[in-house]
């Protein structure tokens, strides 16, 4: 199984994932020999940190600031974390994701399963989000919920 299957599957809670198209892949390839290619550039996944740190240095980004622009905006994110589109039909050009573990003492949604919370930024610059439980992918939750 890959990484990126054990963490889709709630089974790397300490990592985080993230997708680049190819054009925000370095020129020497040290990104993209790491992670894991799908059709419009690559998946990878790391140690929480370390995986930030990445996704920062790749997109420019700071993770919190950018997950909290886009949590208030929901879309759709491709289950396998290989992209997504905003709202109003814009393409992620980046993906990140964590993943969150079941928590019967809190509540709702995080009492049913692992939670993947995954965020993008769009080609137009909209910064969006979706989450859904581990083993009901066909769900998208609205932050509101």
């Amino acid at each position: 199984m890959s990484k990126l299957s054990e963490f889709l599957a709630g089974e790397r809670l300490d990592d985080v994932a993230f997708f680049l198209t190819e054009e925000y892949l370095d020129e020497n390839g040290m990104i993209a020999n790491r992670g894991e290619a799908v059709e419009e550039g690559i998946v990878l996944v790391e140690p929480g940190e370390k995986g930030r740190k990445l996704f920062s240095s790749g997109t420019g980004l700071d993770v919190m600031q950018f997950a909290q622009k886009a949590i208030g905006t929901d879309g759709h994110i491709e289950r396998d974390l290989s992209g997504g589109e905003s709202e109003d039909g814009e393409a992620a050009r980046f993906v990140f994701a964590f993943a969150e573990a079941q928590n019967e003492g809190v509540g709702g949604i995080y009492g049913e399963g692992d939670v993947i919370h995954a965020y993008a930024y769009g080609e137009d610059g909209t910064a969006f989000s979706d989450r859904w439980i581990v083993g009901r992918e066909d769900e998208s939750l609205s932050h509101d919920a």
